[in-house]
């Protein structure tokens, strides 16, 4: 099979092999080439999300992959995003809005249904762009999903789209791994993958090169490239937690994040971890809050069996004293509803229903609502002592709070948002993304204690790691021949 300009899939062999940001390298790759290119994922399971600019919820990745196209995130890109609110269960968004509540067997079943609004959105992007790079999910050898598969070969099959496999050779056994998916695969499945590539390379090629020859004889497939390493790459993670951070400066902020069984939209402590002046720990489950000077409570999907977890770590009277010792608190989106009196679920939104005492530091209730609040947003921000900084971000959240007033910290166009508590140690908000903007990042660091503030770009430092990504592929893969049309805009 010859890839055309239409599309080009890029599956994985397993979970975090790379499939991101090898589709978001290749994005950048042609957009820098001029060539008019969109990413998709039919499907993606994660709790970091990004808002369109229509009010649409897509997963983060593809939201940073249009960044690198050079355009706007369509609902179109993530047409179906399963967003995880029990071990067997999630909230099922199609074309950007939320449908229902299902089961891990219910949603099984109905993929034979959603297989209409994903090909809808493909064929969509198809009309506008001249080519998509198509995101998998998780491996296409899962024997028991292969039924009803709307993810990998089942979506690649009914979009007669050809498909390229990444493997992570920093774990081990890549070639096996390689080797075995496409052994698990269909006939027709195997003639639809066009070549491999193998990911996180650390060493000297030559020593790799017998095995290459050996998997391109077994499986008549080619390497289409070996990609190095890369060190301190910042880009956003698709769903777990990054924990790399930039190199410290002598004088550090200590911030720790608690992080909650269904915590969402982590990366909006990305600028965080990237901050030299900023130590960010994340809590896990049994730990205690290290001494800080800046707690946050993370956003969730599950704001009360998750303030219920947070009280049976501990982790309350934790905070508790770490205000009686003048420790500043700061809650976003689910956070900001804890740190209130109370958190009301009437209607089962997220699960029983009834009523959840909260951390009480704030003056506000909070009513979970059916209708999920979805907007970017953009504003002023004003913190205690100092003077209105420009703030940005995004809001995804289905509680209605109570208790704002017009004098609230963030000013936004549609209204206030946020309360300060305690005399100024509490601060809570809506806003997902707050720290990106060097202007409010540099104001809620100097509210929790940080002089001299030397906050870096974040969204250069977000531009830059893309273009790493694709500078990489440019010097390590064989574009020509994944495009020969263009193969004269890919000369080495």
């Amino acid at each position: 099979m010859q890839p055309t300009t239409r599309a080009l899939m890029v599956q994985g062999t397993t979970s975090d092999a790379g499939k991101s940001v090898l589709a978001a390298g290749l994005c950048r790759v042609l957009a820098r080439k001029g060539i008019h290119v969109a990413p998709f994922k039919s499907q993606n399971m994660a709790l970091n999300s990004a808002v369109t600019r229509d009010g649409g919820e897509i997963g983060r990745a593809q939201a940073v992959q249009a960044q690198a196209c050079g355009i706007e995130p369509t609902v179109h890109m993530n047409p179906v995003l399963l967003k995880p609110n029990t071990d067997i269960g999630a909230q099922v968004i199609v074309q950007g809005k939320a449908l229902a509540d299902m089961d891990a067997v219910g949603y099984h079943g109905y993929k034979k249904v959603v297989m209409g609004p994903i090909m809808e959105s493909f064929g969509l992007l198809q009309q506008e762009f001249e080519t998509v790079i198509i995101e998998g999910a998780g491996s296409p050898a899962e024997i028991n999903l292969r039924e009803n598969d709307v993810a990998n070969m089942g979506f690649a099959e009914n979009a007669d789209v050809p498909v390229i496999i990444v493997a992570d050779i920093d774990r081990g056994g890549v070639f096996a791994h390689l080797y075995g998916t496409l052994a698990l695969l269909s006939q027709s499945e195997q003639d639809r993958v066009i070549g491999f590539v193998i990911n996180r390379f650390r060493g000297d090629i030559k020593l790799l090169e017998s095995g290459l020859d050996w998997l391109e004889q077994k499986t008549g497939k080619p390497v289409l490239g070996v990609l190095p390493y890369l060190h301190g790459l910042m880009l956003e993670a698709e769903d777990a937690i990054d924990v790399q951070q930039s190199a410290p400066a002598e004088h550090q902020l200590q911030v720790a994040v608690p992080v909650l069984t269904r915590v969402s939209n982590h990366t909006d402590f990305d600028p965080l971890r990237m901050h030299p002046q900023v130590n960010l720990r994340f809590v896990g489950k049994g730990q205690q809050i290290p001494p800080s000077d800046l707690i946050i409570i993370p956003g969730t999907k599950s704001v009360r069996s998750d303030l219920a977890f947070l009280k049976s770590q501990g982790w309350d009277t934790q905070i508790a004293r770490h205000l009686r010792l003048g420790g500043k608190v700061m809650g976003i989106c689910g956070g900001y509803q804890m740190l209130g009196e109370s958190i009301s679920d009437p209607n089962g939104i997220e699960g029983e229903s009834g009523i959840s005492a909260g951390l009480g530091y704030l003056q506000t209730s909070t009513v979970l609502a059916p209708e999920k609040q979805l907007k970017q947003v953009s504003g002023t921000l004003t913190m205690p002592g100092q003077q209105p900084v420009a703030v940005r971000g995004y809001e995804i959240h289905a509680g209605v709070t109570e208790g704002v007033k017009e004098d609230a910290p963030v000013r936004l166009a549609d209204g206030p948002d946020g309360q300060f508590g305690l005399d100024g140690q509490v601060f809570g908000t809506y806003l997902h993304g707050i720290f990106e903007q060097q202007s409010a990042c540099d104001a809620i660091l100097n509210w929790a204690g940080l002089t001299a503030t030397q906050t870096p770009d974040f969204d250069q430092l977000r531009e830059q790691g893309i273009d790493r990504v694709a500078d990489m592929l440019e010097a390590h893969m064989d574009l020509a021949r994944l495009w020969p049309q263009w193969a004269d805009r890919f000369q080495r």
